[in-house]
């Protein structure tokens, strides 16, 4: 087996942080020794190594952080605490890096710049700066060296997923797509432009809504003449993380009624991302909501993404339902439409799972109810019946984890069920009669008119064809293949078994009455014949392993 100890640095380096932290079964791997069945370390001990790791596999830690539908909810809590604590690149070597992605000298692009970075990140640091013609603007710049370092973890990471491919686990999860996406994912950071265009196609469909005043939500806005894949320049904004806002009366508002005002904004905001838009701010933690100083609620630190389409958007809001409704046979034909695996699925068991996980919320009322746990409870179900779930919903259940509990923590109030209710409602409504009901309503008119008028046309076809003799039903049964297969083969090892037991029996007669050594010699062949054929049988079952299930 390909042993990883024999390549960089960088995979000692690797080795030993395993080693240090006591995770056997990556131990076994990373050193060329043949591995069972995976196993995940402690929650605590994967953080540990991550931290070990560097600031990149912190990256990857958060990543993961995402993918509730691949962790299991303590993992995911964790791994959601992780935060780059890495000392600040030098000014002198932060300067070379924006002059090179600059088109013009850098004293005529910026009036001032704070030498001191107000954040520091594993990809990134933010500085704040004056633009020559007075606007103030964030500078995000990528870290010197940090494509290189992310290209190696990436090959390196891609290396282990083809080792633990060969296990049963990893074929069953599809652990090299499932890199492959990290990897994409993290190299996706080193782009500031697509970052930068995220951020224009929210700032683009927060500004209308039915739902909530787009004035009050603010995405900031992105001065493209000096965005680079290494620097990204957008609008400063005036303000605090949401959590650390002191709200005082303002417009005869008390802080309450301001801060139910802001949990609905919110919840109103990503609700039309998640089931209009359709795209969606993928980490709203406290620290990318923004209270600003006039008052208004700003969406920051937009790299993040994830994307529903309109069925899994159709499919989603029927879970909610049926969560709500604690139905656990919905729940399982709701998976199943969603699920990405082609295997057999035990229909029984899951649905039988699913409503044991939901009877624990029986006797709780909607507004205890925490819905995000419950659709991560979903996901794991799924996981459990080896059920592979698309990535999207992992961003999906997270989005829905992180807006709830900010909410719940800036509103203890909070009754989710009574402010999505309305919600709900429209989009019930939108699905069934479209943005545009009398359009809505004339197409289905011409689609009865068009089937009106074909179908005498059809009948009366099916009926020649009944009449005539000449219908032809194509019948396709799935998987009937390898059961005729299996079928032939057991019917021709039969066979074989009465064709030996003949060759047994008609040599056990000869011999009996043999009394010339013709015949004495006719009953050893046949028996030499019978015992070779009756040993080449059992050796084709043993190899076909029919015998081992």
């Amino acid at each position: 087996m390909f042993s990883l100890t024999q390549t960089t640095s960088r995979q000692r380096d690797i080795i030993e942080v395993v080693l240090r932290n006591g995770w056997d079964y990556m131990r076994v791997l990373l050193t060329g020794g043949k591995a069972d069945e995976p196993k995940l370390p402690t929650p605590a001990v994967l953080r540990n190594i991550l931290v070990d790791l560097g600031p990149v596999y912190i990256k990857l830690g958060q990543l993961m952080s995402t993918r509730p539908d691949l962790l299991p909810a303590d993992y995911i809590e964790v791994l959601s605490t992780l935060q780059a604590e890495v000392p600040p690149v030098p000014w002198s070597e932060v300067e070379i890096v924006i002059r090179q992605q600059l088109r013009l000298p850098l004293e005529e692009t910026f009036a001032k710049i704070n030498f001191q970075p107000v954040a520091a990140g594993s990809i990134a640091q933010t500085h704040r700066a004056t633009l020559a013609d007075g606007r103030e603007v964030a500078l995000k710049i990528q870290r010197p060296g940090i494509d290189a370092i992310v290209a190696q973890d990436i090959s390196l990471l891609k290396t282990l997923a083809e080792l633990v491919a060969r296990t049963d686990f990893g074929q069953t999860f599809d652990i090299v797509s499932i890199a492959d996406e990290f990897s994409n994912a993290l190299q996706a950071e080193l782009d500031f432009t697509q970052e930068a265009g995220y951020t224009d196609q929210l700032r683009r469909n927060l500004s209308k809504s039915r739902w909530f005043d787009p004035k009050q939500l603010v995405v900031p806005e992105i001065y493209w003449e000096f965005t680079t894949e290494k620097l990204l320049v957008m609008e400063w904004l005036h303000g605090v993380p949401l959590l650390s806002a002191d709200l005082v009366t303002k417009n005869g508002k008390d802080p309450r009624t301001q801060r139910r005002e802001i949990t609905t904004l919110l919840l109103r905001a990503f609700f039309q991302q998640l089931y209009i838009d359709g795209f969606f701010h993928a980490d709203p933690h406290p620290g990318n909501l923004f209270y600003l100083d006039d008052g208004r609620v700003a969406l920051i630190d937009c790299g993040l993404v994830g994307r529903l389409d309109p069925r899994t958007q159709q499919i989603l809001t029927e879970m909610l339902l049926a969560i709500v409704d604690l139905d656990a046979q919905r729940c399982t034909q709701l998976t199943l439409q969603l699920s990405d695996s082609s295997g057999a699925v035990n229909l029984v068991r899951l649905e039988n799972d699913y409503a044991r996980m939901l009877r624990k919320y029986f006797n709780l009322s909607l507004s205890q109810m925490n819905f995000s746990k419950i659709f991560y409870e979903v996901l794991q179900t799924a996981r459990n019946n080896k059920i592979r779930m698309p990535s999207n919903l992992g961003l999906y259940a997270k989005t829905l984890a992180n807006l709830e509990g900010t909410g719940r923590i800036f509103d203890p109030e909070l009754n989710l069920i009574e402010e999505i209710k309305p919600l709900m409602t429209d989009l019930f409504r939108r699905q069934l009669l479209g943005e545009d009901p009398l359009q809505a309503l004339l197409r289905t008119a011409l689609d009865i008119k068009s089937l009106s008028l074909q179908s005498p046309r059809l009948t009366e076809l099916l009926l020649d064809r009944v009449t005539s003799e000449t219908l032809k039903w194509n019948l396709t049964i799935k998987e009937i293949d390898p059961l005729r297969r299996s079928l032939d083969d057991s019917a021709n090892r039969l066979s074989f078994s009465i064709v030996v037991g003949c060759l047994i029996i008609g040599a056990a007669i000869i011999s009996s009455s043999a009394q010339t050594n013709q015949l004495s010699l006719i009953s050893n062949v046949l028996f030499a014949s019978a015992s070779f054929l009756g040993l080449w049988l059992v050796i084709t079952i043993l190899r076909s392993g029919r015998l081992r299930r």
